[in-house]
């Protein structure tokens, strides 16, 4: 996901240093999303050209880290960084590549022209870029890159040009030009010939307007006095309130005056924006201690965990209480079909919930790929309820098949750990899983919480039923150890360093496991994926003979997730084959299984807990493995190549 930062003070005086300092250091908070370049947008002209209002926009971009692009700062000689602006927009943007490699010429902002008369900042995808392109080149206007968004700043220019009215409002223009859009987007636009104005809209991708100092409201409607406005994210150090543009808003500050308006009004439009406040320390998205922000998070999970069930688990009297599911538990007990619909790691946690769901609700559960869900048009009824599960909330994919259940009449539930975000406005009912922030573009602590948010899901379900008590009592007091448990596996980490170093230079790995545990696999793979860019693969044990059994030899790294419940018969004998074809497994075992590290060159032993929480206490070392297999290669750990924390675009 790319990230938009926009800072604007209205007789509020700033240097062009101070400007440029709160730039970058925005840009550095959105670091953790993975980008390729970055850039700002900033008024030129110094001394007295500025005071003779020669307004000028000058574009400063750079490939690689935000540090390169302030270097390429630092080489400006014709900049007066001691120029004071009382009203200033200044514009900033981290780019991951879609379209055009990265580069200086497409990194954002993008400009209209030579003139740098329009320039915009894009998070998303237009997907008509190219008849639009079409048509401009046909106009006479020239294009420099390779960008769909630049596509956006040429036809700003040209609806301006061919304006009716000279007294045409910056908003009304880009009003005009997101009609013509399609696509996925949130924008901020700034131009010369709206000095010190500022316009964001957003459609499919998420835009935030924090505010400072202070707030009042008059005659015009809601205004701020003398205040930054940042977008998108990266607000918390500046301001915890904000407001959360829906799609088809069109934000504009003017005369520092915010006003939003609708492009297109249906019917049960709410044309309030609620200003909201962000339950969020700054302290908490800092690494502290810790070298990244992924061994920070892996670490935290005894807390995140407890923070999911906090007010929610009674342990004494053994209920479940899920607050933003209570209006509709009766109507979700009476439906026929449990959709789970996510990506990558939520997807995951859909997997490994599965088998406990369908246990405790005796509901059929399907766990679908969001993507693959939309390309089969897959069939959806009125009683169904389908749930989406996305640590950001703006999963572009499942939002998009959000909106496709909705359509068919299905009651739609959220699992997310971001308040406010789109997935969480637009779903009938959910569940936040208050994991805290999450960093890292790797998720650890968002999985493990997840998969805790949909295990109290299933034991809400089945509270009513006597048969069920029993084993509803097991896990709730599993639940109640989990977080010990939690930290008794990264006590091993140590453990697991040694054994990275014994795996750093192997360029592949497989993972095996059944039942549970299959989920586990999947998740330990794409982790040694995403940020050691080792080939990795998660292996469902009970078809390794359908094909995968081909790969094992003695150099073949092979980990085996082999746990004390109803597999462990099987997942022996699958054991005994890789053994029998001269490999050398590394087990993840119960801590007593003493058979097991009989036939394992190695054993990484965990406690044992309740069986469908089990795969908590199994994915941990997988996690931990792939941080320090990352550390040991040389890698960057919180930001993998090509990779970004919240997929916003198909």
């Amino acid at each position: 996901m790319l990230g938009i930062f926009a800072y604007l003070n209205y007789h509020v005086p700033r240097t062009r240093r101070e400007i440029l300092e709160i730039l970058l250091k925005g840009l550095r908070r959105l670091e953790y999303r993975g980008y390729d370049s970055a850039g700002v947008g900033i008024d030129g002209g110094n001394g007295k050209e500025w005071e003779a209002n020669a307004r000028c926009i000058q574009l400063i971009k750079q490939s690689g880290k935000v540090k390169a692009l302030d270097d390429e700062i630092t080489r400006q000689q014709d900049m007066d960084m001691d120029v004071e602006f009382d009203v200033h927009l200044g514009i900033a943007h981290t780019r991951w590549a879609t379209h055009g490699a990265p580069s200086p010429v497409n990194s954002h902002p993008h400009r209209s022209d030579k003139s740098n008369e329009f320039i915009v900042i894009h998070n998303g995808i237009i997907t008509n870029y190219k008849d639009l392109r079409k048509f401009l080149e046909s106009k006479g206007y020239e294009f420099e890159s390779e960008t769909d968004t630049e596509t956006i700043a040429k036809l700003v220019k040209y609806m301006y040009d061919n304006r009716e009215s000279e007294d045409l409002n910056f908003a009304t223009l880009v009003e005009r030009v997101t009609q013509q859009l399609e696509g996925a987007f949130a924008l901020v636009f700034k131009s010369v010939h709206y000095p010190g104005e500022a316009v964001g809209t957003r459609r499919g991708g998420p835009l935030l307007i924090g505010k400072c100092i202070h707030l009042y409201l008059d005659n015009n409607g809601l205004g701020f006095d003398c205040c930054p406005v940042i977008l998108d994210s990266a607000v918390i150090e500046h301001t915890n309130r904000v407001i959360f543009l829906e799609d088809d808003d069109v934000a504009a500050v003017t005369d520092g005056r915010l006003s939003i308006h609708r492009i297109k009004r249906t019917a049960g439009d709410h044309p309030a924006r609620a200003i909201q406040t962000l339950q969020m320390e700054l302290q908490q998205i800092m690494k502290g201690n810790y070298s990244s922000f992924m061994q920070k998070e892996i670490f935290e999970q005894p807390e995140s965990v407890v923070n999911t069930m906090r007010g929610r688990v009674n342990f004494d009297d053994n209920t479940v209480t899920l607050g933003g599911l209570k209006d509709h538990i009766k109507e979700i007990q009476r439906c026929r079909r449990l959709i789970l619909i996510a990506c990558g790691t939520s997807y995951h946690a859909g997997v490994a919930t599965r088998q406990v769901l369908e246990e405790l609700t005796e509901l059929p559960v399907m766990v679908e790929l969001a993507s693959d869900f939309l390309d089969r048009n897959t069939p959806v009824f009125r009683d169904d309820v389908c749930f989406f599960i996305s640590q950001s909330g703006e999963t572009a994919d499942s939002l998009m098949a959000l909106r496709y259940c909705k359509e068919r009449g299905a009651l739609t539930v959220g699992v997310t750990n971001t308040v406010g975000s789109s997935i969480s406005r637009e779903t009938d009912c959910g569940v936040h899983i208050n994991a805290g922030p999450e960093i890292g573009v790797a998720s650890t602590k968002a999985y493990t919480s997840q998969f805790v948010a949909l295990i109290m899901f299933a034991l809400l379900m089945c509270d009513d039923r006597i048969s069920m008590q029993p084993r509803r009592r097991e896990i709730i007091q599993g639940l109640r150890v989990l977080p010990d448990l939690i930290k008794e596996v990264l006590s091993l980490d140590d453990e697991i360093q040694s054994l990275a170093a014994e795996l750093y230079q192997q360029k592949s790995v497989l993972i095996m496991g059944r039942g549970y545990h299959y989920a586990t696999c999947l998740e330990g793979a794409l982790k040694i994926k995403e940020i050691t860019y080792m080939h990795s693969e998660g292996i469902l044990a009970g078809e390794l003979k359908h094909g995968p059994l081909a790969l094992v030899d003695k150099l073949m790294p092979v980990i085996m997730i082999i746990m004390r419940d109803h597999t462990y018969t099987k997942c022996q004998n699958a054991l005994q084959q890789v053994v029998a074809r001269s490999g050398r497994p590394i087990v993840i075992c119960d801590r007593d299984d003493y058979e097991t590290a009989k036939s394992s060159s190695r054993t990484i032993r965990v406690p044992h807990g309740v069986d469908c929480l089990q795969g908590i206490l199994s994915v941990i070392p997988l996690q931990l493995l792939s941080f320090h297999l990352a550390v040991l290669r040389g890698f960057d750990v919180d930001c993998p190549r090509n990779l970004a924390k919240s997929v916003t675009v198909e």
